[in-house]
């Protein structure tokens, strides 16, 4: 589309480089014909390992192109972990970057090396020369139903949820989100957190408005602040832990960030101190939060820069504790343990329906009944909704922990920590931090005479789960908090183990 409404318009940035809209349209299609030689078809699937980078994006539009699914691996997970999904989908073959190549050679993936595609800007290497001697070929034809995407999301038995989206489901959300939040034809988006999140449809906005693109490979503060200012960038979408790193950096004022318009930022609020250190930071950037899941593709809510700027002036800091109100095209519930719809104030679960939402997993059938009932889709949190129609969440049923924009599910880790054989129960939780918004933390009973030691369940941990998941203290105690059913008492290891206040520290 972009390709023909504004060939000439700037579609990728990169240091020393500038392809226009018709030249990435080229290309994808050259690409995509070189995946079909390489075996691909429609209806099949692919996994991508890579950092963010406009290759990646490349890639993913040229599968997009022939009918096939890219599968966007977080590329943080253990081998063992990265296989699985790979399985799972029934992927053809990988395509990776030169930074994770090398985990084809370990066994966990050495049966792939014979299947994959390593993406290079060597001018002589197969990426590229496969472009440049291809000829392009025609897009599959594909409707609101063709699945466009399958990402993977943390799952609450050790096994990860392969969630499917269809071309309708992403063009539905960028609707949504256009609704309450402007993109412009002349924008440029920085590409910040990793390209397997669903944070990154939140840009299909952007790319519906032909905007150019700059994609960060890793995230630090100066790379981010150099980006915005050697870029020109305009728009931004922050997990909070980047945020308020840069904020903590000082460095902000040291580079010339004028030109920056917006930022989201998503995954979890931030404490109402930080919110006010953003604003003081970038004093004329328009802010905002949204929520959401992979599985609604991925936006259900929006606290938009008013509401900021309104709770900050009147000092309502529990509004900037709130996820927004639903946005238009989203319908959203609150329904208690007896499926009765909850009053306004009550907490319950919180249930939604819309064109953005998912039609289920894959290969979980029973999972999917379980989520997806009479058109409603039970995200697993629990909130609330206030009289003036903003969202509060306030648990998350499944105790996932949401460390750094990552999701971590307590049950995964816990099966793991409860192989080894000197542990006898362990509880694992998620307390405040700082910087990451969640830490991991677990607290383990050691067997009968068995001597436990932190360090030694932290390096068993290391080749079974991604290094994020892996608690960042573990406690040994001689016995767990118990409800008089036998069920451990994680609220009150939350309470015990967590200590930050949710201020910002002073410099």
């Amino acid at each position: 589309m972009n390709a023909r409404t504004r060939p000439r318009a700037a579609a990728v940035l990169e240091r020393g480089l500038s392809l226009c809209w018709s030249e990435f349209a080229g290309r994808i299609a050259k690409l995509g014909r070189a995946l079909t030689q390489a075996g691909l078809g429609q209806g099949d699937r692919f996994g991508i390992l890579a950092l963010n980078s406009w290759r990646q994006a490349e890639v993913t539009h040229a599968g997009q192109w022939i009918g096939a699914t890219p599968v966007p691996i977080n590329f943080r997970l253990a081998p063992v972990e990265i296989r699985a999904i790979m399985e799972d989908a029934d992927c053809k073959l990988i395509i990776v970057d030169q930074h994770f190549s090398r985990l084809l050679d370990g066994p966990a993936l050495a049966d792939w090396k014979s299947r994959h595609i390593l993406i290079s800007d060597d001018e002589n290497g197969f990426y590229e020369r496969a472009i440049n001697s291809s000829k392009s070929i025609e897009p599959a034809s594909a409707s609101a139903d063709t699945e466009a995407l399958l990402l993977f999301t943390g799952g609450t038995s050790g096994r990860a949820k392969g969630v499917p989206l269809t071309h309708g489901n992403i063009i539905a959300n960028a609707r949504q989100v256009g609704s309450r939040w402007s993109a412009q034809p002349g924008d440029i988006v920085l590409h910040v957190p990793p390209m397997f999140h669903s944070a990154e449809l939140v840009k299909t906005v952007y790319f519906m408005q032909g905007a150019a693109n700059v994609y960060l490979p890793k995230f630090d503060p100066d790379a981010l602040l150099s980006a915005i200012e050697e870029f020109h960038v305009s728009f931004a979408l922050l997990v909070p832990t980047m945020l308020m790193l840069t904020l903590q950096s000082g460095k902000v004022s040291e580079y010339d960030v004028s030109s920056l318009k917006q930022i989201i930022y998503g995954a979890s609020p931030m404490s109402a101190e930080w919110v006010e250190a953003a604003f003081a930071a970038f004093p004329d950037v328009e802010i905002a939060q949204g929520y959401g899941l992979t599985e609604t593709a991925p936006l259900l809510t929006m606290l938009d820069h008013q509401s900021h700027v309104d709770a900050l002036a009147q000092g309502n800091t529990a509004r900037l504790s709130s996820c927004g109100r639903v946005l238009d095209g989203v319908e959203l519930k609150i329904v208690d343990n007896n499926g009765q719809e909850c009053k306004t104030g009550q907490v319950g679960e919180i249930y939604t329906r819309g064109d953005n939402v998912f039609k289920g997993y894959i290969n979980q059938a029973d999972l999917t009944n379980e989520v997806l009932t009479d058109g409603w889709f039970r995200t697993g949190d629990l909130g609330y909704v206030d009289d003036d129609g903003y969202l509060y969440l306030k648990d998350r049923k499944q105790d996932m922990i949401v460390t750094g924009g990552e999701n971590v599910y307590s049950s995964e880790v816990e099966t793991v920590l409860n192989r080894h054989p000197d542990v006898l129960e362990v509880a694992v939780i998620g307390v405040s931090d700082e910087i990451y918004g969640e830490k991991v933390i677990a607290v383990a009973m050691a067997k009968s005479e068995a001597d436990l030691a932190q360090d030694e369940l932290i390096d068993f941990c290391r080749d079974k789960i991604g290094g994020y998941k892996i608690p960042k203290e573990i406690h040994i105690v001689e016995s767990l908090p118990k409800s008089a059913l036998g069920k451990t008492l994680k609220t009150e290891l939350r309470k015990k183990y967590s200590r930050y206040d949710g201020t910002v520290p002073r410099r």
